[in-house]
């Protein structure tokens, strides 16, 4: 068993990782991780979900507002939005496993009311959380992995990743030990604030099709 305290300058959670732990065990070494300042302001950890035998992982930057109350990954409106997308492009959400790169929400306040307003990861942040997703992809070992925005695609393939050079498309990479298949697309969160909400919902629905046909 991994011990359970990392030193205070450390930015791993390494140490938190249980050694030869299910997902249920995973979920609750988790739940005390103290791996990168994150933990001290967000409600709770919020580790991943969904069918555990997934041919498909989806991988998102981290939890927002509504996930760091709830606890569950993609509870919010980009989460059904990413519900409904899955469903048009074949893919049903139910048998799929969700997760973030970093299981903390990062939030600054502000507005009426102060409030929490999503600000991204640094790559230090991200990298911390790094072996709870190794750990996730080691247990699930899914058939593809569906990466969801710029964070998490520099979470599993480098600090170079472009989403836009690369999404819809299907990448071969040695991730943590493991050749795996992915297709990179764009967060849904994106789909939200973008102008064009349609045509930007049209394309995330696109490559996740590219994904879907990879399993077929």
């Amino acid at each position: 068993m991994a011990t359970t305290k990392a030193p205070e300058d450390a930015y791993t959670a390494a140490p938190f990782v249980p050694e030869h732990a299910d997902l249920a065990a995973l979920r609750e070494a988790a739940a005390g991780c103290r791996g990168c300042p994150l933990h001290r302001d967000a409600t709770q950890t919020v580790f991943g979900a969904g069918n555990t035998g997934a041919r498909v992982m989806l991988v998102g930057e981290q939890p927002g507002d509504q996930e760091d109350r709830r606890g569950r990954p993609f509870v919010g409106p980009a989460g059904k939005l990413l519900d409904r997308a899955l469903s048009e492009a074949g893919i049903d959400p139910g048998e799929t496993y969700v997760t973030n790169a970093v299981k903390h929400f990062k939030f600054t306040r502000s507005g009426p009311g102060k409030r929490r307003i999503h600000k991204a990861p640094s790559l230090r942040e991200t990298a911390a959380c790094g072996p709870w997703l190794a750990a996730e992809l080691r247990l699930v070992e899914p058939e593809l992995i569906v990466v969801l925005g710029a964070t998490a695609g520099k979470a599993l393939l480098g600090s170079s990743f472009r989403v836009s050079e690369v999404r819809g498309t299907v990448l071969e990479e040695e991730i943590h030990g493991r050749r795996e298949r992915l297709v990179p697309t764009v967060h849904p969160s994106s789909v939200l604030r973008s102008d064009d909400r349609e045509a930007a919902y049209r394309g995330l629905v696109s490559d996740l099709k590219v994904a879907a046909r990879s399993l077929a």
